[in-house]
């Protein structure tokens, strides 16, 4: 996501959208709101929580982010990507991302086919539940 996606969903670019933006980018994995106001209060020590979080959420309505949910219920974000599905680890509730073109075409299919009553299907997550090798770190 740059600063002209903020334009583009209707969004004026102000300091403290262009630090939440920038601590998405910067920060690895999936980071809690926590994590994000972390790293602002960094290099931006007056930006208010309350606003780390409107911005988080205003972000979540425009569809520039989406929020990830642990099994922990510990919310996270991530930046709009394409389809994608989530490795999660309960132990260390490390989350990645997860490409595969063929599932997307499996589901699709299967959901298709499948026709579920009085209901439309807006998009299809899969979070696969697992461990990590201690071997692959990030």
């Amino acid at each position: 996501m740059k600063t002209d996606d903020l334009i583009k969903h209707g969004l004026k670019i102000t300091p403290q959208r262009i630090a939440v933006l920038n601590a998405l980018k910067a920060i690895d994995g999936h980071p809690t709101a926590e994590n994000i106001i972390d790293f602002i209060r960094m290099n931006h020590p007056n930006i208010a929580i309350g606003t780390v979080y409107k911005t988080l959420e205003t972000f979540t309505e425009k569809e520039l982010i989406k929020k990830v949910k642990t099994d922990k219920d510990v919310m996270r974000y991530e930046l709009a990507s394409p389809n994608h599905h989530h490795l999660y680890c309960a132990d260390s509730e490390r989350i990645e991302d997860f490409y595969d073109d063929e599932i997307n075409a499996m589901l699709s299919n299967y959901f298709a086919k499948k026709k579920i009553p009085n209901f439309t299907i807006q998009n299809i997550k899969l979070q696969i539940t697992g461990k990590f090798d201690n071997t692959h770190k990030k």
